[in-house]
């Protein structure tokens, strides 16, 4: 199970104090691949002064008979509640919301094949009904990924950020009434 990244792109150059593996495949666990001497966190276990929630949830449809299964991440950091989907493969189960609960911002699969598609991915933010949702794991320039662009996503979406940048900073004060859309750009 690997995926193929167009000719020529960077290696990955980046440190990093904390690093989360939602789930065991090489292009989720490559933990030897960020610089520095990050704490790595594959369960729910505090680093950094953060606590970390795992979510455990599938990779696929099939309870994780095709690819496996996936953490979903949540952590505060500043009075900000963030979750981080990882390769979710279905939507969310009831006792997999209540768990997760309030949501501020979500990172959220939105290409299909490999994980959810567009389709299911707004259900899975109507679910969870996060303030800011970051559409993440969709086809762009740089990739030959067999998945959907982030449009497909976007089609059906009342407020929707493209941001200029691959970094935001989010404010627990600034964040906003009723849900909205970024997008970033790709950092590799």
């Amino acid at each position: 199970f690997e995926r193929k990244l167009k000719k020529g792109l960077p290696a990955i150059r980046e440190t990093a104090d904390i690093v989360t593996v939602s789930h065991e495949h090489s292009d989720h666990n490559n933990v030897a691949a960020v610089g520095g001497k990050p704490g790595v966190i594959r369960s729910s276990d505090k680093a950094g002064g953060i606590q970390f929630t795992a979510i455990p949830t599938y990779h696929d449809e099939s309870e994780g008979r095709q690819r496996g299964k996936n953490n979903i991440f949540c952590f505060e950091v500043d009075g900000v509640k963030i979750c981080h989907a990882g390769d979710l493969g279905h939507k969310l189960a009831d006792r997999q919301v209540k768990e997760i609960g309030a949501v501020d911002v979500l990172m959220l699969p939105v290409g299909g094949y490999y994980t959810i598609d567009a389709q299911t991915a707004a259900q899975v933010a109507g679910q969870l009904n996060p303030k800011i949702v970051i559409p993440m794991h969709f086809k762009n320039e740089r990739n030959d990924f067999p998945i959907a662009p982030v449009e497909d996503f976007l089609r059906d979406k009342k407020d929707v950020k493209q941001l200029s940048s691959s970094e935001v900073e989010i404010k627990a004060d600034s964040l906003p009434a009723a849900m909205q859309v970024w997008v970033l750009q790709p950092a590799l």
